[in-house]
């Protein structure tokens, strides 16, 4: 019998762009029942990126397949009865307000409490809920700035925006795993959780790294060090036709084996020259752009080297490893949408699969948890 592992848990999704909506589209493909609960006209990314014909943006559909959306104004009488009538008989509350904006509506976390004192609220805001810039605005750009996931990233020239946005997707996931580990607790203690969960400080988190070489001595530099370009065997490189290839031999067994394949064997001792390799790196530069890619796919595809072309966007679907594992899959009707579903298997079965995004009303909503 196919379960999920979050079957009968009840989830309200109070986000909006990406981080909630995502967060509680993992809950949703590990089995929990997601509401949508979205203010009158809708969340703004119902109207961002390439619009449908029926005039719902398709990166909108994307990360609320799987879930039914009510339209609530939680500030008015009738909305905020509905939303009182939800929380009572949800599990889970995912929010991606500012701190404190919820309880101006008249939602604070003690009467959520009150209302339900076996709830997970998950508050998921930029900066967390406490500090000076609990209340200040910002995006994902301005969130790996701060929680230094930009500053060892890019070319030596200048940090590199990552696409797509990193905070968003990472802290979704923290907020998920976060929201799994309330509700086992609950299950041992019959109590809710308050759940303070940070764009920035999910960034942050991935910074222990750079954080204590920067306390031991200087700092992390953009294309200096082994993971960020500074080192010719963990690179990427421009072949003759404008194609990239990317070479992560980290070991120096697939070093050596990628410089046999090349024939520059005389490369192989010099896997252990200091950072940046600068020098060795523009003579790995010269021999790639030499060729086409289709010429170093030929030749480095068959030796175990940690070689892999750098796939173009539409190239991705159509790549046989990621046909064979099943994860993406692409519905052309009424408009093409490739989403790409919960990455794990579960007890070896395939991934559940999501249905489109359903609009109901708050009659509707009400009635199917009350």
């Amino acid at each position: 019998m196919d379960t999920g592992l979050l079957d009968g848990v009840r989830v309200i999704d109070l986000g909006q762009y990406i981080p909630g909506p995502f967060a509680a589209q993992i809950l949703a493909d590990l089995g929990a029942e997601v509401l949508k609960v979205e203010p009158p006209r809708g969340e703004p990314m119902r109207r961002m990126g390439p619009i449908d014909k029926d005039g719902v943006a398709a990166f909108y559909k994307l990360y609320n397949r799987g879930k039914r959306v009510v339209e609530l104004d939680l500030a008015a009488g009738a909305g905020a009865v509905s939303f009182a009538a939800l929380v009572s008989a949800a599990d889970v509350l995912v929010e991606g307000y500012r701190p404190g904006t919820l309880a101006r509506r008249g939602f604070s976390s003690g009467r959520l409490a009150a209302l339900n004192p076996r709830l997970v609220h998950c508050i998921l805001s930029g900066w967390g809920g406490s500090g000076p810039y609990a209340r200040r605005a910002g995006h994902d750009v301005n969130y790996m700035a701060l929680g230094g996931g930009l500053a060892a990233s890019g070319p030596a020239e200048a940090p590199a925006i990552a696409y797509p946005p990193v905070a968003d997707h990472a802290s979704a996931v923290q907020a998920a795993l976060a929201v799994t580990a309330a509700l086992f607790r609950r299950q041992r203690t019959g109590t809710g959780a308050v759940l303070d969960v940070s764009l920035m400080e999910s960034v942050l988190a991935w910074q222990a790294m750079n954080l204590t070489q920067a306390a031991r001595g200087p700092p992390p530099h953009r294309a200096g060090e082994m993971l960020n370009g500074g080192a010719a065997f963990y690179n990427l490189y421009r072949t003759h036709d404008g194609g990239w290839i990317s070479l992560g031999a980290v070991e120096a067994k697939f070093w050596a084996n990628f410089c046999r394949a090349v024939g520059r064997e005389d490369w192989a001792p010099r896997h252990g020259e200091a950072l940046p390799q600068t020098a060795l790196i523009a003579e790995v530069v010269t021999l790639i752009a030499g060729q086409p890619l289709a010429h170093w796919r030929a030749l480095l595809d068959p030796v175990e080297c940690c070689f892999e072309a750098v796939l173009g966007v539409a190239e991705v679907t159509a790549h046989p490893q990621i046909l064979a594992r099943g994860f993406a899959r692409t519905h052309l009707s009424p408009e093409p949408l490739v989403e790409v579903l919960f990455p794990a298997r579960i007890d070896g079965a395939p991934p559940r699969p999501r249905a489109p995004v359903a609009f109901v009303t708050p009659e509707e909503a009400v009635a199917a948890w009350i």
